[in-house]
């Protein structure tokens, strides 16, 4: 009964199109939100800080991505861990080799690199669905890892593929504390989430569910399946592009290729699987079940 929208008019077509049209939504985002960037640096631990929260907001960023490519286009992949280096490793090298590179811009350069590698892997989905279109996004993930493994410009010729991320730094203030990485990684997935959220409410997002629910009325309709599926393509991309680079800069600090192996695209698309498809808020739930369910039947045993 709480939550129901009854006595909640809308007079207007802006109060309608509201990211958010229900008030008991407005209020709980708002709380959350200000629990999540007041409340928890104050009295989190800096092991929770770093070791389980960081990684559950970088992992609900990345199947967040994948959600959008799955859940609301149909376009199924095993390939966004690929992504997620795609960005991880455009980003150092951004930073490396051009002096004065700020580091945010260098994130979102990395996931635009990374929506480029999504759009040319994700023709095939022009001509392919279901099982087949796995197997080819399946193809991104095993030639991604051995291009960054094989071609040592990527790793900046280091002899064990290993590389070291460089200190994140924004207007002269160095994040190097649990509490500003953490603040860090959380204000880039708050803004991406609510992006998202947006975007798939949009014309956008409904063209995307209705290649999904019968992409041969959408495109009787008039939906341009070309266009479409690789704009799903490369939003998803950026936002596993964009995870990628906060995992290896806020969280692994040191990466190589095989840590963005299958295993982790796997565990991606679980999490979306478990939070629901085609649900927002459902990426953050899955991405808690596998990431920090684990942590909490170890602490119970």
């Amino acid at each position: 009964m709480l939550y129901r929208e009854a006595g909640q008019f809308k007079t207007s077509y802006a109060a309608d199109g509201q990211i958010f049209p229900i008030r008991q939504d407005r209020i709980g985002i708002i709380v959350l939100l200000l629990i999540a960037f007041i409340v928890v640096p104050q009295f989190a631990t800096p092991y929770l800080l770093s070791a389980i929260l960081v990684p559950f907001l970088i992992f609900s960023l990345a199947a967040l991505g994948q959600n959008i490519l799955t859940g609301y286009a149909g376009q199924v992949s095993l390939g966004s861990a690929a992504f997620m280096a795609v960005g991880a490793f455009s980003t150092y090298n951004f930073v490396l080799r051009v002096p004065g590179m700020p580091i945010l811009v260098a994130f979102i350069l990395g996931g635009v690199c990374a929506a480029a590698v999504g759009i040319v892997f994700g023709l095939p989905s022009l001509r392919v669905r279901g099982f087949y279109l796995s197997a080819s996004t399946l193809a991104t993930q095993f030639f991604v890892v051995w291009a960054l493994t094989k071609i040592r410009w990527f790793t900046n010729y280091s002899s064990s593929g290993v590389i070291t991320a460089q200190q994140i730094e924004i207007l002269g203030y160095r994040f190097d504390t649990p509490v500003l990485k953490y603040l860090l990684v959380l204000g880039v997935v708050s803004v991406l989430a609510l992006a998202a959220k947006n975007m798939v409410r949009s014309n956008i997002g409904r063209c995307w569910m209705a290649i999904r629910d019968m992409d041969v009325a959408a495109e009787v309709i008039g939906i341009r399946q070309l266009q479409t599926k690789l704009l799903a393509f490369a939003v998803s991309s950026f936002f596993c592009g964009v995870a990628g680079a906060l995992y290896a800069y806020a969280y692994l600090g040191t990466v190589e290729p095989e840590a963005y192996s299958l295993d982790l695209s796997f565990r991606i698309l679980f999490m979306v699987m478990i939070g629901g498809l085609g649900s927002i808020l459902g990426s953050f739930l899955g991405a808690g079940f596998i990431v920090l369910l684990p942590i909490v039947l170890n602490y119970l045993a």
